[in-house]
């Protein structure tokens, strides 16, 4: 897995919920490449058409609170974004992100400095880049990124990859 990053920014503010990031209404569109059209229709309608592939989404405190709908974190992959970064993260949105094949990254402080547009460098583990400053994050257990490189939890678990982490097999 690449340990480097760099994207353009969608920046979001706190508390963004899971009804924001792919509205319950949309629910029951009957696959994900269509459901994810409509992801943040409500907050950034532009969001769906603009965003490419390499993009990441900076947001504030609580990012991926409410319901726990998997959807969410599968309609911003969709849209082409790896890696989301906020102050903090629903826990149940922490898990399904990793679990559906995102990297969420917990930063305090560079929300303060960067604007949609701009572009930032993540060095996984280590920190975030930007405008010549380090803004250091959470480190991430190996499990988790060895979920995303395999596509998602589902994926890693038909590698058998995710039941002989857990039993310590090699």
């Amino acid at each position: 897995m690449d340990k480097i990053y760099k994207g353009r920014i969608w920046k979001m503010g706190d508390d963004i919920d899971t009804d924001t990031i792919i509205p319950g209404r949309r629910g029951t569109i009957p696959t994900l490449e269509e459901m994810g059209k409509y992801a943040f229709e409500l907050l950034r309608p532009e969001f769906a058409a603009e965003s490419k592939p390499g993009d990441i989404i900076v947001g504030g405190k609580n990012f991926g609170c409410g319901s726990s709908r998997e959807q969410a974190p599968a309609v911003i992959g969709v849209n082409g974004v790896k890696i989301v970064i906020a102050k903090s993260f629903a826990r149940i949105f922490f898990r399904n992100g990793f679990n559906k094949g995102l990297i969420l990254i917990e930063c305090d402080g560079i929300q303060d400095v960067c604007q949609d547009g701009d572009t930032l460098e993540v060095e996984l583990n280590k920190c975030v880049r930007f405008n010549g400053k380090e803004f250091p994050i959470k480190t991430i257990p190996e499990n988790l990124f060895k979920i995303v490189e395999d596509g998602g939890l589902v994926e890693s678990v038909k590698k058998g990859n995710h039941a002989k982490k857990n039993r310590g097999v090699k």
